[in-house]
Order: C-alpha cells, then sequence, then structure tokens
C-alpha cells in the first residue's frame, strides 16, 4: 500500500520501515509533529484520540478485512480525491463500501 501511494505522488513516512516497534503514542505525536495525517489500521488510535485527547492532524482508520493492499491503497486514493479538505482534524473510518468521517479532538 506505500508503495502504491508513494507510486501516485504521495509523500509517505511508514512507521513499519522507519521506526518498525514504536508505540502507538509515539506514532500519533510524530505524526502530529509532522502536520501528517495517519493511515493505520489499528483500532487502537480511536481510543488515544477519543478517550485520551490526543493531538492529531487526522486519522484514517482502515477497516476493510478481505482486500488487497492494493484495494486499501485504491480506496484511499478516492478518500483523500473526494474528501481533501474534510479529513484534516478528522477521524476517518474507512470501509470496503463507506466512510464515516468525524471531526474529533486536534
Amino acid at each position: 500500500m506505500v508503495q502504491k501511494l508513494r507510486e501516485v505522488g504521495f509523500e509517505i513516512f511508514s512507521i513499519a520501515e522507519q521506526s518498525h516497534g514504536i508505540s502507538d503514542e509515539l506514532v500519533l505525536e510524530i505524526a502530529h509533529e509532522n502536520g501528517s495525517l495517519l493511515i493505520t489500521q489499528d483500532k487502537d488510535f480511536g481510543d488515544l484520540v477519543y478517550r485520551l485527547g490526543k493531538a492529531h492532524e487526522g486519522v484514517i482508520l482502515l477497516r476493510s478485512e478481505g482486500l488487497t493492499p492494493y484495494q486499501k491503497a485504491d480506496l484511499c486514493l478516492i478518500l483523500v480525491t473526494q474528501h481533501t479538505n474534510e479529513l484534516p482534524g478528522a477521524f476517518t473510518v474507512v470501509y470496503k463500501d463507506y466512510v464515516k468521517i468525524r471531526k474529533g479532538n486536534k
């Protein structure tokens, strides 16, 4: 998925490539400090944002089980294209057939 997003011109910082094994809290902090949207499949980020009120620039949670990484990348591309102005500061959940965008704690 990272490779496909890079191929179409997105600047991607991959925690798996650069800082594998760091805590979710640190991942969220790095994305926030860099002014970046965080794309994840880890539901724990919802807890960090909503229960603990951690600052973020926007989180995209992929809940699209059964899809290939390329299909997930395609979903992200569609999301970013169609909802560019809604994503910053929002907690977005992407399912195979629909998207929920909720402005959350920033």
